[in-house]
C-alpha cells in the first residue's frame, strides 16, 4: 500500500508522461511532512523560539568554531555550517534557473521546473535512476560511455544499460541512434541519457546532428512513445569548434512534446571549475506540464535526497552564490576556458598529423577528454605500460578504449604525453 503522500503526488502527475515512466521506487517515494516540513513552518511562524532544528544556536544564530570560521571569514556562521533546505538554497536555485535561460536562449518562453540542488552530478544521475529505471526499465546510453553509468544503473539499481555505437563516418551515429530508439520504443517508453560534451570521447554534436537527434525523438514521440531524456551537461560550454550546437539539447527537448520529459543534469562542478564542491542541479522540462506537476516531481526528488544525504553541502552553495555575484567571474572563467582550448588545438594537431595501426582517435571537439579506439592491442595493457615505463597516467575505459584527459596536462607536456602513447602502442604490438 502506497503512503498517502506518495498517492497524492502520483495523482497530481496522473496523465503526464512522468506517470508512465516511474520505477517502482519512483511510484513509492514522497517527501514526508516530518521534521524538515515542520521546521520550515517554524522558521516562518516561530517568533518566540524555534525548537525544531537539531543545531546549536546562541541568540538564535548557528554557532561555528573559530578554528573553522577563521579560514572562511567571508561567510557567516549560518552560510558555513547551518543546514540548507532539502532542495537547496532558494536563492541559488532561482539564480541557477536564470543562468539556464541565459545560456540557452532557445528556452525563452518555455516552462521548466525550479532546479533542485543535489550533491554532485553523479548523485543527480543516481536519483534519476532511482526514479525511472528498474529491472524491466533499461537506460540507453552511447558506447563508449562514462563507466559510472553502469555502476549506478546496473549494479545499484539492478537494471540494464543498453548501448548504441556513438560514432559512424567520423561523427555522431544518427542511424545507430535511431535503430536503438526504435528497439527501446517497442516497450512503449524510452529512457535515454545524452552526455555532451561526452565523457570519454570529448564529442559534441554539430548543429546539423543536433537537429537530427531531436527530429528522431520527435518522430517516435509523435507516434505515442513516452520518453525521458537525461541531458548530462557536466562539461557544458566547453566547445572548441564553430559548428557545434551551442546550447544544451535540453533547450530542444523541454518543449518538444507532451510525451517527452527532459531533465537537465548540470552544475558549477565543471562549468565553474569547482569539482570538489559536489554541487549539482536537476531541472525538469516537459511541454504542457504545469507548476503543480513540476512541484510533484520535485517533491519526489526531495524524498530521495531526504532519505539519502538529507541535503547538499551548505558551504558549497554559499560560496557559489558569492562567486556568481562577483563581476570578475566570467572573465576568470574565460581565461581558464582559453587554456583548455589551446590544449585541445595542440592535441588536435598532434593526432591529425600522426598515424598508427593501433590507435585511432575518436571524433572530439569539446570538453576535457579525447579517446583512442585501440586496435590489435589491449587498452588496459597499454595503460599499464605507459604508466610503469613512461610515468604517464591515462584511463582504459574498456579493452578497446583509452581516454586521455588533456584538461589536466600542461600544454608544454602534451607532445611528451602523446609521443609516449604512440610509441608505447608500437612497442606493445611487437
Amino acid at each position: 500500500m502506497l503512503n498517502p503522500l506518495a498517492q497524492e503526488l502520483n495523482k497530481t502527475l496522473a496523465g503526464t508522461v512522468a506517470d508512465g515512466l516511474f520505477s517502482e521506487l519512483g511510484q513509492r517515494i514522497f517527501f514526508p511532512r516530518g521534521i524538515i516540513s515542520q521546521g520550515g513552518e517554524a522558521k516562518r511562524f516561530g517568533k518566540v523560539a524555534n525548537a525544531t532544528v537539531g543545531t546549536t544556536r546562541v541568540d538564535g544564530k548557528p554557532v561555528c568554531l573559530e578554528a573553522i570560521h577563521k579560514h572562511v571569514p567571508m561567510l557567516t556562521a549560518a552560510e558555513l555550517v547551518a543546514y540548507e533546505p532539502t532542495a537547496g538554497d532558494p536563492n541559488l536555485r532561482a539564480l541557477w534557473k536564470e543562468k539556464i535561460f541565459d545560456k540557452n536562449p532557445g528556452l525563452k518562453g518555455v516552462s521548466i521546473s525550479l532546479p533542485v540542488v543535489v550533491p554532485g552530478l553523479t548523485a543527480g544521475i543516481s536519483y534519476l535512476s532511482d526514479l525511472f529505471v528498474d529491472s524491466d526499465k533499461p537506460l540507453l546510453v552511447a558506447n563508449p560511455s562514462w563507466d559510472n553509468y553502469s555502476l549506478i544503473v546496473e549494479t545499484r539499481r539492478g537494471a540494464e544499460l543498453h548501448q548504441f555505437e556513438m560514432f559512424a563516418n567520423g561523427g555522431f551515429n544518427l542511424e545507430g541512434f535511431k535503430k536503438a530508439i526504435a528497439e527501446e520504443a517497442k516497450s512503449g517508453s524510452v529512457r535515454v541519457l545524452l552526455n555532451f560534451p561526452q565523457n570519454p570521447s570529448g564529442y559534441s554534436p554539430t548543429k546539423k546532428e543536433a537537429a537530427e537527434i531531436v527530429k528522431i525523438v520527435k518522430e517516435f514521440a509523435d507516434k505515442g512513445t513516452k520518453f525521458i531524456i537525461w541531458d548530462d551537461d557536466a562539461y557544458f560550454g566547453l566547445n572548441y569548434e564553430d559548428d557545434i550546437y551551442p546550447q544544451s539539447l535540453f533547450a530542444e527537448f523541454a518543449n518538444l512534446s507532451e510525451n517527452v520529459l527532459a531533465v537537465k543534469i548540470d552544475g558549477p562542478t565543471k562549468e565553474d571549475f569547482v569539482w570538489g564542491f559536489r554541487c549539482g542541479f536537476l531541472t525538469f522540462g516537459c511541454k504542457g506540464m504545469n507548476e503543480a506537476q513540476y512541484e510533484a516531481l520535485v517533491k519526489k526528488l526531495m524524498g530521495l535526497i531526504r532519505s539519502s544525504v538529507s541535503c547538499a553541502s551548505t558551504p558549497s552553495q554559499s560560496l557559489c552564490l558569492k562567486a556568481f555575484d562577483d563581476p570578475e567571474i566570467e572573465s576568470q572563467k574565460k581565461a581558464l576556458r582559453d587554456i583548455l582550448e589551446a590544449r585541445y588545438h595542440k592535441v588536435r594537431a598532434y593526432v591529425d598529423s600522426h598515424q598508427s595501426k593501433y590507435l585511432h582517435a575518436m571524433p572530439f571537439n569539446s570538453g576535457y577528454f579525447m579517446s583512442f579506439h585501440v586496435e590489435g592491442i589491449d587498452a588496459e595493457e597499454l595503460r599499464q605500460k605507459i604508466l610503469m615505463e613512461k610515468g604517464i597516467g591515462t584511463i582504459s575505459i574498456d579493452s578497446e578504449t583509452l581516454r586521455v584527459a588533456f584538461s589536466s596536462v600542461d600544454e608544454d607536456k602534451i607532445e611528451t604525453v602523446y609521443d609516449a602513447i604512440y610509441s608505447t602502442a608500437e612497442d606493445l604490438a611487437e
